[in-house]
């Protein structure tokens, strides 16, 4: 084994170039992928609270049959819960927030319908709730904040597939790296594989040195790609829960360890992969 490691450490400084081109290839695949799961672990986390928070409200007609209304919302499969909120009950909430508006219903009147108010299972649902729910007989008007859901939603969406299809491409980079690697290593070696096959020498034997290779590559990778990625994360996530409160940035170590640990693991792996895989297809070439 020693001398595998001894002829993967000679085959990565014999073609610096090569060896550099992929170990920075490897780390910004890395860095990035890094940065889209953390992204995507901050959306779903934004999205849930979202769904917590959105609310598809439903404004009856006088004498409407609310508890009728009510048990026919509760049967569309994408409403998770629904309540009947009387006249009453709403002018009690919004005296209790806002203690102007009591002596103007004094004087006015109760101008608050009942209300149903209805709580998806998805944000995304909030617009085909809210659809269906209008269609109600007995239902004056529908608001669920249509403006802020869709627009956050669609933003969220975007930036999430565009991360994925921009680490997809760095991968396939990072592949071909590894594979042209492997193979100007092989070749500068070429004398020496003919004589380590002329003398009995097997296949496993000589791709050893450059699956090493692959391997070392994908370790450094992996630990340059967490160095930069963890220290900018944490300093970028406290600036944005400093600057912008009201996003649940996760922090926490038990959530972060898992995509952490899953990036130094994927770059080993992409590592012995594609040295695996250069070094089976460029051995039957040489010979």
């Amino acid at each position: 084994m020693s001398y595998h490691f001894r002829q993967a450490l000679l085959a990565m400084r014999g073609s610096l170039t090569a060896t550099f081109a992929t170990l920075t290839t490897m780390t910004l695949t890395l860095l990035m992928l890094g940065f889209v799961l953390l992204l995507t672990l901050n959306v779903n986390r934004t999205l849930a609270q979202l769904e917590s928070q959105v609310e598809v409200a439903a404004f009856l007609h006088p004498g409407t049959d609310g508890k009728a209304l009510l048990a026919q919302v509760r049967g569309l499969p994408q409403v998770r819960s629904a309540s009947l909120v009387t006249s009453a009950q709403v002018l009690a909430e919004m005296t209790r927030d806002y203690p102007y508006a009591r002596d103007a219903a004094q004087l006015a009147g109760n101008p608050f319908p009942d209300t149903l108010r209805l709580r998806v299972g998805r944000v995304e649902d909030s617009r085909t709730v809210a659809a269906a729910v209008s269609t109600l007989a007995g239902v004056d008007d529908v608001e669920y904040g249509a403006g802020y859901v869709d627009q956050t939603v669609r933003t969220l969406t975007a930036v999430r597939a565009a991360g994925y299809v921009l680490v997809g491409l760095l991968l396939l980079g990072t592949l071909f790296n590894i594979l042209n690697a492997v193979r100007v290593a092989m070749y500068a070696r070429r004398n020496e594989i003919s004589v380590m096959r002329l003398l009995g020498a097997t296949r496993g034997f000589i791709r050893m040195p450059h699956v090493i290779e692959g391997v070392l590559l994908g370790v450094t990778a992996s630990a340059l790609a967490l160095a930069l990625l963890t220290p900018t994360y944490l300093e970028l996530a406290s600036r944005v829960q400093l600057f912008a409160p009201v996003f649940p940035v996760v922090r926490d170590l038990p959530s972060l360890l898992p995509i952490l640990g899953g990036v130094g693991v994927l770059g080993i792996l992409i590592g012995l992969a594609g040295s695996l895989f250069a070094s089976r297809r460029y051995l039957r070439e040489l010979e």
